[in-house]
């Protein structure tokens, strides 16, 4: 029988702190997703469709390919200083939330690359604070001490 979320607690934790920083900086979102009781999964719940879905991903995909010639995820560093520069605001978030956290090199690209990509499925030709937020969020569930 699983352990029960409470008693997995320290289990993932003890787990966690086994994970390198390095291997961590190659993760590009890490995402917390809270447990669904039971009786919610046999809801029907609304939303956005898959169809609905995987046609923003292909637009996004189109944009990207137009504006650098592949996807996101490929830019290297030079191309990450050209096409995901943020606006003043999210870049003093951005340097705010490196220098608290103590992000690589790798980690902060890793970021603006996420934030261009969020900043793409809105349709915004700069990346914002906004964007740099959410994208620090994705980064930071899985954090070493």
């Amino acid at each position: 029988m699983p352990p029960s979320n409470v008693a997995a607690h320290p289990i993932i934790l003890r787990y966690q702190n086994k994970i390198s920083g390095p291997l961590l900086d190659r993760i590009d979102m890490q995402i917390q997703v809270a447990a669904v009781p039971h009786d919610q999964l046999l809801k029907h719940a609304d939303g956005e469709s898959s169809a609905t879905i995987a046609a923003r991903v292909a637009q996004v995909h189109a944009v990207q390919l137009a504006r650098q010639g592949k996807e996101n995820n490929g830019l290297s560093a030079n191309e990450i200083d050209q096409y995901c520069k943020p606006d003043s605001a999210g870049e003093k978030l951005l340097s705010g939330a490196m220098a608290h956290l103590h992000w690589s090199a790798r980690a902060y690209h890793r970021v603006l690359k996420v934030a261009r990509t969020i900043a793409d499925l809105g349709a915004a030709d700069t990346i914002g604070a906004v964007h740099v937020a959410e994208a620090i969020q994705y980064r930071r569930a899985l954090q070493n001490p």
